[in-house]
């Protein structure tokens, strides 16, 4: 007969600690890459516009197209830092459950963040269509929108360091 405290341990809600890890990894790459893509696809459609105006903007534009995809970088690293710091093959639920929830930060503000951010990036490029020398005040509006994302990376590294 199995055990039953010992099931409750490596189990939490019906999903395992690895589950629980996986699930939260994968969920922090999810909402990063997904406000990504929408961030970047906001910014590219004003880019697009420009640039069929005036193309030698393009690589002046760059920086403003690209910079909605830092979260998906950010939702990557933490899903490779679960898989990196914690023994997801061993670990009980309760442990499982607390690094998806260290994943949340990054899952849910780097989504809002970048698609804000291609936004904030999108108006920007206003500048730079009228004013190519404003770039650098262009690229400080959308950075701004990105200290949050990095709030978010910086709270879940910490988080999973607490983790036992």
């Amino acid at each position: 007969m199995v055990n039953a405290l010992a099931v409750i341990g490596k189990s939490w809600g019906g999903l395992t600690g690895q589950q629980w890890g996986v699930l939260g990894a994968a969920l922090a790459f999810i909402g990063g890459g997904m406000g990504s893509a929408m961030g970047i696809t906001y910014i590219s459609n004003v880019a697009s516009g420009i640039l069929v105006e005036d193309p030698e903007k393009f690589g002046t534009l760059l920086p403003l197209i690209a910079i909605p995809g830092t979260q998906g970088i950010y939702g990557l690293i933490t899903g490779i830092l679960v898989t990196i710091m914690f023994d997801l093959k061993t670990i009980p639920g309760q442990t499982g459950i607390m690094i998806f929830f260290a994943c949340l930060p990054v899952a849910f503000v780097c989504f809002i963040s970048a698609v804000f951010q291609g936004l904030t990036a999108a108006s920007a490029a206003g500048m730079v269509a009228r004013r190519t020398e404003e770039l650098g005040k262009a690229l400080v509006l959308p950075a701004l929108v990105e200290t949050y994302a990095v709030f978010a990376l910086i709270l879940t590294i910490y988080l999973f360091t607490v983790i036992k």
